[in-house]
């Protein structure tokens, strides 16, 4: 429960980032947007880690970096500009089963019932609290959204089955580097000069770099080295929660009872893909059926280690 908890910042500070990037951040410039989020945040891990690839990680760096922010980070800041924040994370909402299904493909996790079952509750209460009137959807935006939802959950799942190899921290630092300068190249051909950024923006981007980029994918990944995917997956629906309840707030609006009712089905599904239950039943299953009897057979071999170690019997303790 513990690293479920820490893994929770990680999503809830995503939550915040929708609500920046629309009301603060420039728009037209999510290839710069990314490159900006991503390396001051990467410069920053890396030297706080003081530690460089080595070996295959500098191509796995690569390919993490890439999907895991820079494309991502490119397609979250347009999908933010394309779509209303209601939905661009109902699409989101879907990466819990996308990371079910690929994590049962490339690191053999098969997803069990209850994470499923928990999935598809979340999804459903994440529908409840955003889709509560009609909006205008714009395909290329829908699209976008999608798209960054499947890349970055193919990326959290090689880096879950990479992970053990080096420090978390320096995988995150790699990651956010090599993910800022493959954007930064195409963000110049693309779109020109760097965007202009008044206070609010510089701001809203310190932000979002050091709170939203470098402590967020910190503990996400600290995550999904300690927890099945299911799990970190389900934890990530705190995100959109997080956006309705920053929208209740800034707005000074109650939730709705449909909101509600969706906020109260996405932590049940989350509570339902914790492995809390099922380790506690494995030390069901493990723990001796007599206890009485396993502390004799340990006193029995207690005595006998005695026995080998002095060539006596038990009666030295009588003499």
């Amino acid at each position: 429960m513990r690293w479920t908890l820490v893994t929770a910042i990680a999503p809830v500070a995503w939550g915040t980032t929708y609500f920046v990037t629309h009301e603060y951040l420039p728009t037209g410039h999510p290839l710069y947007g990314a490159a900006i989020r991503a390396l001051p945040a990467g410069i920053l891990l890396l030297a706080l880690c003081r530690q460089v690839p080595r070996g295959a990680w500098w191509w796995k760096s690569l390919v993490l970096g890439t999907l895991n922010m820079g494309s991502f980070f490119a397609l979250v800041y347009l999908a933010a500009q394309l779509l209303p924040t209601s939905v661009a994370s109902t699409i989101m909402a879907a990466s819990p089963l996308a990371l079910m299904l690929l994590a049962w493909a490339v690191v053999a996790e098969r997803p069990r019932g209850l994470p499923l079952l928990g999935g598809g509750i979340g999804i459903a209460g994440v529908c409840l609290m955003l889709l509560t009137g009609t909006v205008h959807l714009n395909a290329l935006g829908v699209l976008t959204s999608a798209t960054a939802m499947v890349t970055s959950s193919l990326g959290y799942v090689l880096a879950k089955r990479w992970s053990a190899e080096v420090d978390v921290l320096a995988s995150t630092s790699w990651q956010l580097v090599a993910g800022g300068l493959v954007v930064l190249p195409f963000a110049v051909v693309r779109e020109g000069a760097p965007p202009s950024l008044d206070t609010g923006a510089v701001l809203a981007f310190a932000y979002v770099t050091v709170v939203a980029t470098a402590v967020a994918f910190a503990v996400w990944f600290a995550g999904l080295r300690r927890l099945p995917a299911a799990a970190v997956g389900l934890v990530g629906l705190l995100n959109p929660v997080t956006g309705v309840l920053l929208g209740t707030v800034v707005a000074k609006e109650t939730l709705t009872l449909q909101q509600t009712c969706g906020l109260a089905l996405v932590l049940l599904g989350i509570l339902l893909g914790q492995p809390v239950a099922s380790a506690a039943a494995a030390r069901l299953r493990t723990r001796p059926r007599t206890p009485g009897r396993s502390r004799a057979v340990g006193a029995e071999s207690g005595r006998d280690t005695r026995v080998g170690r002095t060539g006596r019997t038990g009666r030295r303790d009588a003499d």
